[in-house]
This record gives structure tokens, sequence and C-alpha cells, in this order.
């Protein structure tokens, strides 16, 4: 079977040419955070191994543990049915959440 080569210009960015990235560990399967990435903040993932997002509220580039040292390396990235949303599995070292907290999501509504 020939292997195709995926092209980003598949991808469906929205009208700020973002794309919402769902970040999950990729040994327990724990979603730890969701952020935004435009085509060269993927790109920029691809090349380090790590992810790499646009914010929106500074409007730069960002790698997440730049800062903190609590790198994601990037193991797998997959787009869904509508190629609207990534899933970029990762090996999380530390916190993912900047609260501190292993994942951005430890609120329940119920």
């Amino acid at each position: 079977m020939k292997k195709t080569l995926f092209k980003l210009a598949s991808l469906k960015f929205d009208q700020n040419g973002l794309i919402p990235a769902i970040i999950q560990d990729y040994k327990d399967k724990e979603v730890l955070m969701l952020a935004y990435m435009n085509k060269e903040s993927l790109r920029r993932t691809f090349a380090l191994g790590k992810t790499c997002f646009w914010s929106r509220s500074r409007k730069e580039y960002w790698v997440k543990g730049a800062t903190s040292g609590h790198f994601q390396f990037v193991k797998s990235v997959a787009y869904d049915c509508d190629l609207d949303a990534l899933l970029i599995k990762v090996r999380q070292v530390g916190k993912a959440c900047h609260t501190g907290n292993r994942s951005c999501f430890y609120r329940r509504i119920k």
C-alpha cells in the first residue's frame, strides 16, 4: 500500500488561522490541556519534537516548558474526521497546567 504524504493545507484552520490542539499523555491517556496552533507553530512542533503553540492573548509563539522546564515531547499527532482539531500525544515532563496541576482539567462541574 502506498503511503500518502499529509499536507498541512488539508487542515481546517479557523478565521484567525488557528486550530485547537488537545494535548494528551501518551501513556495514561489523561487529557492535559487545550491550546491553539497555527501552521507555523505546527511546523515548529514537528521541527523541535516539543509542543509549540500560538498565544492568542500575547500574540506570540511559545514552546511549552521554555520557562517552566515542563516540556511536552511529541509522540504522535492526529487530526479529527472534520480536519478541524488536533490530538497530540506527548510525554509530559512535570506539570502541564500553569496553576501547578498536572492537567488543566482538574475542576469538575459534575
